[in-house]
């Protein structure tokens, strides 16, 4: 099957994020097993690491399934894809206004691959590559 550029790209963006998610969630697990719980009560305590870990893994299996179905042209992989991109924006932009260097160009990198990625999914060609065996014919 021929994949355009655009649904590989998507695809690209999603397994990367999903990889991502479960690579941070592995990163909290080993540094609360290397270091114990730190920080304030509020945030480091067992239950609130445990549900942060599962939350993240659940987006990279969610995201790596959704590549998958980007790859697969399939329409559902659209509305997860978009809304990993809502909240991709929710940590990347107040990321730019943080105090340090790393953090404002991990922020603006994040951002850019949101804004870039929902803008190519909403695309018209896009829609029409998702649903094009759904389009009725003149027989119909």
């Amino acid at each position: 099957m021929h994949r355009p550029l655009s649904i590989k790209f998507l695809a690209g963006i999603s397994a990367t994020q999903g990889v991502f998610f479960i690579i941070y969630a592995i990163l909290i697990t080993a540094g609360v097993l290397r270091f114990g719980l730190t920080g304030p009560e509020a945030v480091s305590n067992s239950a609130g690491v445990t549900l942060a870990v599962i939350i993240f893994l659940f987006f990279g299996v969610g995201l790596i399934a959704t590549a998958w179905g980007w790859w697969q042209i399939k329409g559902w992989a659209r509305s997860p894809f978009v809304l990993a991109q809502l909240l991709a924006l929710v940590v990347g932009i107040p990321l730019i206004s943080a105090t340090g260097t790393t953090e404002k160009i991990v922020g603006v990198g994040v951002s850019i691959v949101a804004i870039v990625g929902g803008v190519v999914s909403l695309l018209p060609a896009t829609t029409a590559l998702l649903y094009r065996d759904a389009t009725p014919t003149e027989s119909e």
